[in-house]
């Protein structure tokens, strides 16, 4: 079926089709056109400070400038940049991406042996990371290419008599950093001072450049680097707007930042798309510390909120947030995981704001689909966003009809250009015709709007993060207890999916705390089994592969 022809005329009046992906060449295009034309307005908060789109500028190009005149790094090495919400972050990634380096988006909850692969396998030269976490750093670096470390503290961006005082407390009255010894580490206040000195010369780099290297799981378990381009990250920012209507006003909107930068889906919304727009992003480090959240909240007339279920739920049982003043929220976007209809209910009882659900993977730099905030189908994951192609396939790679369930496919600009030094796990990952595999099943309904049916792929969202079976069972299995086991996601109410391990032990005195324990050391938390179920033998094919679905159905019948 011609889909192109199809959808022309199933977007609602407010979203207008007609865009040019070209509009930017890069990333640092968008950059600087931001900080020169909202130079004066609130760019990004967070910890007690604000931004404005000129400091992001000056500081930005001041660790740009330290890093073209004290360090060694050239144009296509890899930095990794390690940090939770901090307005330290949007200074680093745009600086590094002036100077021509590519990032490595890094999650700071990651353990050493997660951290040692990422650094190794991105060949990353350089790393920035926040002192609360710089511990693992010590104990990894030695195992790495990495040649310049930069630590960053908390309060690193306020003035020197406050971020001294900020970040003792932090660390000698909150206890939140443990001892680490880098000595050849540079700390960052001490690198924008040293950039400012030095001279800045703009890098060159064009649209098929590599600006980010974000890494997600596969179906082998390993974690492989996704080579977004800045053609890539531009083509989506430009083919997203659209969607989201007139209710992002350029220089006036306040966006609420809960969802961690280095995460695909933040990092496009907030440093893309929101930072065209001249928005005022208000980084939360930790949405976990609900209390604290709704007090930063407080403080903002907000007009525009990013999350996913797990938070839209959270924050609506707690009574302070209850009683907070919506009357400027027009937006909530929802992505990362399934949104479920009991928690947008509640939230647009509570806040008065609908939620609109959109859909995207790693690979598609994210966005794919969205719902145009006047015309929300809950249940669907939107309409495919302006200059994608869509279509769904059988087994054998036939498009399935309307209505018919089958792989989503996907290609657009915004689609990747392949895996990290991975052309075999890149040649599998695209059908014959140039299509993104998403490994999801979906449907397209009648009037154009998808939505997702299932998961061909074993993968599991734990609170909008990819987990992949593979990696939590070669970390289970390598227990000695352990015999063999299983990794499969089961329905949670609070993460959406949760871990849960079949297993089959040698010694039956092996306890779940033991297991857990054993997790903890090797897996961010995100990723530890949850629940374990221990049994005498696993189902299999007659190959000898463990059935993971069967023991998936099996655990949903039991809890029918």
């Amino acid at each position: 079926m011609d889909l192109d022809q199809f959808y022309q005329d199933k977007y609602p009046p407010g979203v207008n089709t007609d865009i040019d992906v070209n509009k930017y060449a890069t990333m640092v295009e968008v950059f600087d056109s931001a900080v020169k034309k909202y130079a004066n307005l609130p760019a990004f908060s967070g910890v007690g400070v604000t931004l404005t789109y000129r400091d992001l500028d000056e500081q930005s190009r001041n660790f740009a400038a330290w890093i073209q005149n004290k360090t060694n790094l050239k144009p296509g090495d890899r930095i990794a940049v390690q940090m939770p919400n901090v307005t330290q972050y949007p200074v680093v990634v745009f600086g590094a991406m002036r100077a021509g380096l590519i990032v490595v988006n890094t999650n700071p909850l990651y353990t050493q042996r997660e951290m040692e692969h990422q650094f190794n396998d991105s060949g990353a030269k350089a790393l920035v990371v926040l002192a609360n976490m710089a511990d693992n750093a010590e104990k990894v670096i030695p195992h790495t290419g990495i040649e310049h470390v930069i630590v960053t503290q908390l309060a690193d961006m306020h003035k020197p008599l406050k971020r001294t005082l900020m970040n003792l407390a932090v660390k000698h009255l909150k206890k939140m950093v443990p001892d680490y010894n880098l000595p050849n580490a540079h700390s960052l206040p001490d690198v924008l001072k040293a950039g400012a000195k030095a001279s800045f010369s703009r890098a060159t780099v064009n649209r098929e450049d590599i600006a980010v290297l974000q890494y997600t799981g596969g179906t082998t378990g390993v974690a492989k680097g996704a080579m977004l381009t800045h053609g890539n990250l531009v083509s989506n920012l430009i083919q997203t707007r659209p969607m989201l209507e007139d209710t992002v006003e350029e220089g006036k909107e306040v966006v609420i930042a809960p969802l961690p930068l280095y995460h695909i889906y933040s990092f496009t919304l907030n440093c893309g798309i929101m930072l065209e727009a001249g928005a005022h992003s208000v980084l939360i480090p930790n949405p976990r510390d609900i209390d604290g959240f709704v007090g930063e909240l407080k403080k903002h007339r907000f007009t525009s909120f990013l999350g996913l279920n797990t938070l839209f739920v959270a924050l609506c049982n707690n009574e302070d947030f209850r009683n907070l003043d919506f009357s400027a929220l027009k937006m909530t976007a929802s992505g990362g995981m399934a949104l479920t209809s009991s928690a947008a209910k509640q939230w647009k009882d509570v806040t008065g704001c609908e939620i609109t659900e959109g859909y995207g993977m790693t690979e598609t730099s994210p966005v794919v689909s969205f719902n145009p905030p006047s015309a929300i189908q809950l249940g669907t994951i939107g309409l495919p966003i302006c200059g994608t192609q869509i279509k769904t396939i059988d087994d054998e790679g036939n498009e399935t009809p309307f209505g018919e369930p089958g792989e989503l496919c996907v290609k657009g600009p915004q689609v990747m250009k392949g895996y990290w030094q991975r052309p075999e796990d890149t040649a599998k990952s695209f059908t014959d015709d140039g299509y993104y595999r998403s490994g999801d099943v979906a449907l397209i309904q009648e009037d154009g709007y998808l939505r997702i049916v299932d998961r061909k792929k074993d993968m599991i969202i734990v609170s909008g993060f990819n987990v992949f079976p593979n990696e939590i069972e070669d970390v289970v299995s390598a227990h000695p207890k352990v015999v063999e086991c299983a990794a499969v996601g089961i329905p949670d109410d609070k993460s959406g999916e949760a871990v849960k391990v079949f297993l089959v032990v040698n010694d039956s005195n092996l306890s779940e705390s033991e297991l857990k324990e054993f997790c903890r050391e090797r897996l961010t938390a995100y990723k530890v089994p949850k629940h374990f179920e221990f049994r005498d033998e696993l189902p299999k094919t007659n190959v000898g592969k463990v059935l993971r679905r069967e023991l998936r159905d099996e655990d949903q019948k039991k809890s029918a």
